[in-house]
């Protein structure tokens, strides 16, 4: 008979799980790792990546959800229009899959 999980191990796996995913996703993983350094708006990121700005703003929302991403500080536009600039919190991300468990291990960026 299978050993039950209890609550608080099945919410840590699925975040874990999730973190995963996202990261499995090269997109999100462009996105990710491009702002470590110096943060960037969504348009800039769609532009870099060639990832359409719908799916940018949706991938930027997926990564806030789990707190990989940040907004780092407001930039405004000539116009007046104000756009957020995002910056990763982790600088590296280390996956290890034992059966039947997978281990994230996420570096903070230090570069902001």
């Amino acid at each position: 008979m299978a050993r039950k999980l209890t609550l608080p191990q099945l919410k840590k796996y699925d975040v874990t799980q999730k973190v995963i995913e996202m990261l499995a996703d090269a997109e999100s993983r462009a996105i990710l790792f491009s702002i470590i350094k110096k943060g960037k708006t969504a348009t800039e990121l769609s532009e870099k990546h060639k990832i359409p700005l719908s799916s940018v703003y949706k991938k930027i929302s997926d990564l806030e959800e789990l707190t990989l991403i940040k907004v780092d500080s407001w930039r405004i536009s000539d116009k007046g229009r104000k756009f957020k600039i995002y910056k990763s919190r982790i600088s590296n991300a280390e996956i290890s899959i034992k059966k039947p468990e997978a281990t994230l291990v996420l570096t903070p960026n230090l570069n902001g």
